[in-house]
């Protein structure tokens, strides 16, 4: 019989509130975490791929050893993004309605810094924060650490790269004998000085899901293209998965974003996320990926963190990411909750070298894939024109005299051999374009070589 939360310690109120939430069975982190944090005094470092369900390892046990009748804020949560941050709170909410008594408050920027403050004037138990924001609210004394009893700090490893300076500074903040409990999908150099420098001597440290660092489930590939290819074999890529849900990652903000008008020029249903959007535009578009509304999201590595859809097919690298840790939070976004999933890498050829280097790191295999020939790229490319004019709304500033001129020089097709006529004129004018373009290259290559 599989291991129940009552094995693990787990209350029976709290245990009914997870059956209302149709969670029955522990994952392999919730199973070695609960009892040691319920059980044991000593700090923690929980070495956990995402999508394995650590916000209920350490949420369920923190809501046991929370006192209601104390009213202080007793532990605090912290998240690197907004949306992660969210996407705890929620959760945390969620199992702590079993006991209106303790108070779970969360503090992101998004919402004005007076509401937030208005709501820490409450009894607060919980606090799920990121960073910046609970900086902010300390230096504005509308919150005190100083007697906390626990500290968990989720995705460590994501925060200590973009945001260490403010996570040492909170971590000066915070009682020396708050118990720190960290989780984090890799073990870089800064989370283990972050370790010895912070955390006990006697923490220990745990491993859950981790037989390869790079996920179970996960197909990792990788195809070579030159640049001028890239774009249209990742269409390819696309119009082939049409229907499935999936993440494109590009390095900056910049390249997000044009590769988002791309995507919408040519009809496909995507948004784009990235950290120089506004909060609201940020959840709305989140919460179109949830509902299934949008297919594709592209979107920057941190601006990634806290996507939680079970429903992700794939993950492309439209750029190689620049660590080891960045590629496993990437491809961690699919093949969650025991599904299946493939991690496609878009390479030019001097990036091939570096692939052996991701194999050895994270104890994983690429499969080459060969990019998709000329022949699929230019029918794959019709498709997508054929696809334009099927959602291209009509004009009704035309005159309805015009529209009769066109249709009776039509009027003798029938349905199919217009389409055969229309496609071959654009097949055609694809040709005497391409082969403009080769003469024009032709001609580039002989100036330069005068």
């Amino acid at each position: 019989m599989p291991l129940q939360f009552s094995d693990l310690g787990i209350h029976k109120e709290l245990q009914k509130r997870l059956i209302d939430l149709e969670i029955s069975v522990p994952t392999e982190v919730q199973h070695k975490v609960i009892p040691f944090i319920l059980e044991k005094k000593k700090d923690l470092v929980a070495l956990a791929k995402t999508g394995t369900g650590k916000t209920a390892a350490f949420g369920l046990p923190l809501l046991q050893l929370i006192n209601p009748e104390e009213n202080s804020v007793q532990a605090v949560i912290m998240a690197p993004t907004r949306e992660l941050g969210q996407q705890i709170y929620n959760n945390m909410v969620l199992y702590a309605s079993y006991n209106p008594e303790i108070a779970v408050v969360g503090v992101f920027g998004g919402a004005t810094i007076k509401s937030q403050v208005d709501i820490l004037k409450r009894t607060t138990h919980i606090v799920v924060a990121t960073p910046g924001r609970l900086i902010d609210l300390i230096e504005r004394k509308a919150i005190d650490i100083t007697n906390i009893k626990y500290f968990v700090l989720d995705e460590a490893d994501e925060m200590i790269s973009a945001l260490s300076t403010e996570v040492e500074t909170i971590f000066k903040e915070i009682p020396k004998l708050t118990r720190t409990l960290l989780f984090t999908a890799t073990m870089p150099g800064a989370i283990k000085q972050l370790v010895q420098n912070y955390l006990s001597k006697n923490a220990i440290t745990i491993e859950a899901d981790m037989a390869t660092v790079g996920h179970q489930g996960i197909q990792h590939q990788y195809t070579v293209v030159e640049p001028i290819e890239k774009l249209e074999v990742l269409l390819h890529f696309l119009y082939a998965r049409e229907g499935q849900q999936g993440i494109i990652f590009c390095k900056t903000k910049a390249a997000v974003n044009k590769l988002g008008k791309n995507l919408a020029k040519n009809k496909f249903s995507s948004g784009t996320l990235h950290g120089s959007l506004t909060q609201g535009i940020r959840d709305r578009v989140m919460d179109q990926f949830r509902e299934g509304h949008i297919n594709v999201l592209v979107a920057t590595d941190l601006a990634a963190r806290g996507i939680d859809v079970k429903e992700i097919s794939y993950v492309i690298n439209y750029h190689l990411p620049d660590t080891y840790e960045a590629y496993v939070h990437r491809s961690g976004r699919t093949a969650r909750a025991g599904a299946e999933g493939l991690s496609l890498t878009i390479l030019q050829k001097e990036e091939v070298v570096d692939i052996a280097d991701f194999e050895k790191e994270l104890g994983i295999k690429f499969q080459e894939v060969k990019k998709a020939d000329a022949g699929s790229i230019e029918e794959n490319n019709a498709l997508l024109w054929a696809r334009k004019i099927f959602k291209t709304k009509p004009n009704r500033t035309v005159s309805n005299d015009f529209k009769s001129k066109v249709k009776t020089i039509f009027h003798h097709l029938t349905k199919e051999e217009l389409i055969e006529k229309v496609l071959a004129n654009h097949l055609n004018h694809l040709a005497q374009t391409n082969s403009g373009k080769s003469i024009t290259e032709a001609s580039t290559k002989q100036d330069k070589k005068k």
